[in-house]
């Protein structure tokens, strides 16, 4: 039996007998089937393995069919349903109500039976006993015996039970909190509510010290120590403090015992998340369990980064598919503890399977501006400006761009696709530098690079408003490459030793997207969880399950898949329906 949220699917069926329901039998299941190996075909868990899909063993004509099919899927942990038909059925006797899941119905547009009249009249029992479901249907008609699913229809039963997935492998885990505020940072002040009633998540918090506390006491694998401070020593490219003045460089002694100590930190992080048994091997059983947290973040700034090296190394190997154990599957963990970006990384690594960068939305650099600076004229995605995305010191090593796809071009992977060669050119496109004390008295070592340009990639942030309310904004765009003179003219601004990443948003006319400038104005938040591919699309379907009303996002009208009972709220004003919508339902854990 699996421990991995599952999706469950229903076929329902006419139950009237004597030749109607004998004769829809094979097509109802059969249309069960193919709905089930089509996800089981294009999604994957994190860890890489297929989705699992448990299929009902009977179709479902009356009630009584139904509660049997509920209790042949009580021992799974079914975070989604998906039901299909093709036919006319008894709609509230066969419907599953569970209101603690997620619910879309298939029904087949075709004319011999009337399924689409099944699936109008399931998406009204749904809205009016307040359960949100989403509603499939196809756009031409097909035949009775057509087994083809029509693209639409596949569109939206992947982009169902990839949200229904995310959203059952957030249940009962945890965010770690190593810390707490960072420097007055709002994000960083993590609410308990909202991560119970939105996300099914608790939070654990632990103070800085004990990351201190594990270092010197040796609460870590120390053959895995030694296994990471060798690799780190030949595989990390160390560059020149190029930040600091004469009298703050670190000696040959201080820059080995801090590269020790950083390299710990890395180790000490995954176990803290994760838990290690190895830890009880070595006589600490209770921190062998780890805190079952899904996410994390340090807080570091200042009472740790005044008096330890920074957590930079740390966090940017969490975020990163590789360490010295080769391709592995990343962590999410936050800079400064913003609690919400790394919520919002969450969200958008979920989806994806692939790491995220976490980011300062930092500076507006408009054509004119990069002109007037460097010389360069701006081109291609870049001609409308672009943002400065450079961190504080830290994010993945996946940002490079340095990883290829099969075509050539600059990407960013899911773990299990990560080759050698990927490796190696992230870790040679990558600096780590000296961190600048006048910001980090402690020391430690910054991570640097430059990323690749013309990246298709999604820009997010999770809001708090107004009394706890969650918002979420979303931005499509791209990476923005310039030349390396120019690049290094508006690193040298603010800090060259950080990571560098512009992005240009999409503009599609309408305000905020009618100027890049309107974009970094209608940003709600210093930050941004940013992340390789154009899935705003999947991120508007994840925020309607979990409640959390869309904000500002750069996604056509055409691509916005939410509950059927939306179009209850309005419909030529979808940004307005869906917080009235939000409203109406309330938190999904509530």
């Amino acid at each position: 039996m699996t421990t991995k949220p599952v999706i469950a699917v229903r076929p329902i069926i006419d139950g009237r007998r004597r030749g109607v329901r004998e004769a829809l039998e094979e097509q109802t299941m059969q249309m069960a089937q193919t709905a089930a190996q089509l996800i089981r075909d294009n999604l994957k868990y994190p860890d890489g393995t297929p989705y699992e899909v448990v299929v009902a063993d009977r179709t479902i004509g009356r009630a009584g069919e139904s509660e049997a099919v509920r209790e042949q899927f009580a021992p799974y942990d079914v975070c989604g349903e998906l039901t299909v038909t093709p036919c006319w059925d008894y709609v509230t006797e066969v419907l599953d109500m569970d209101p603690t899941i997620q619910h879309a119905l298939w029904g087949l547009n075709a004319t011999e039976r009337p399924g689409a009249v099944t699936l109008a009249a399931a998406m009204s029992a749904y809205a009016q006993f307040g359960i949100p479901a989403f509603g499939i249907y196809g756009e031409h008609v097909q035949e009775a015996d057509d087994t083809e699913v029509p693209p639409e229809v596949k569109e939206k039963i992947l982009r169902f039970a990839k949200a229904a997935v995310a959203v059952g492998q957030m249940h009962f885990k945890n965010y770690l909190q190593i810390g707490s505020q960072t420097m007055g940072i709002a994000g960083s002040m993590i609410d308990r509510q909202f991560f119970r009633d939105y996300l099914g998540m608790g939070v654990e918090s632990v103070d800085m010290i004990e990351m201190d506390r594990r270092v010197n006491l040796g609460i870590f694998d120390p053959e895995e120590y030694k296994k990471a401070r060798a690799w780190v020593k030949e595989n990390l490219h160390e560059g020149d403090d190029i930040v600091n003045k004469p009298k703050y460089y670190l000696s040959d002694e201080e820059r080995e015992a801090q590269w020790d100590y950083v390299t710990k930190m890395v180790i000490i992080g995954r176990d803290m998340m994760l838990g290690n048994p190895k830890l009880a091997e070595i006589g600490f059983d209770e921190e062998a369990a780890g805190f079952n947290a899904i996410a994390a973040g340090f807080q570091g700034q200042r009472q740790w980064t005044d008096y330890k090296p920074n957590a930079d190394l740390l966090e940017t190997f969490s975020n990163t598919t590789f360490d010295w154990n080769g391709p592995r599957q990343p962590l999410t963990l936050a800079t400064e503890n913003d609690t919400l970006n790394g919520t919002t990384m969450l969200l958008n690594y979920l989806l994806t399977n692939r790491t995220q960068m976490f980011s300062d939305v930092r500076t507006f650099w408009s054509p004119e501006a990069v002109k007037r600076v460097t010389g360069h004229t701006m081109t291609g995605h870049g001609e409308v400006g672009f943002l400065d995305l450079r961190n504080s010191g830290a994010t993945t090593l996946d940002a490079t761009g340095a990883m290829t796809d099969q075509d050539g071009k600059p990407c960013m992977k899911e773990w299990w696709n990560v080759t050698d060669t990927d490796m190696k050119a992230a870790l040679d496109a990558t600096t780590f530098h000296p961190s600048n004390k006048e910001y980090f008295r402690g020391g430690g070592f910054s991570t640097h690079f430059a990323t690749k340009g013309d990246m298709p990639m999604t820009m997010v942030r999770l809001n708090l408003v107004a009394r706890s309310t969650p918002v979420l904004q979303i931005v499509e765009g791209w990476t923005v490459e310039i030349p390396d003179e120019a690049r290094k003219i508006i690193e040298d601004r603010t800090d060259p030793a950080w990571p560098t990443t512009f992005f240009a948003p999409r503009l599609t006319g309408q305000l905020p997207f009618d100027s890049t400038y309107n974009v970094m104005d209608a940003w709600g938040a210093n930050h941004g969880a940013i992340g390789y591919g154009h899935f705003g699309a999947d991120l508007i379907t994840l925020a309607a399950m979990l409640r959390i009303p869309v904000a500002m996002h750069n996604i056509p009208d055409t691509d916005i898949y939410r509950p059927r009972n939306w179009n209850m709220f309005g419909t030529s004003d979808l940004e307005g329906a869906d917080f009235r919508a939000c409203a109406a339902y309330g938190p999904l854990y509530r």
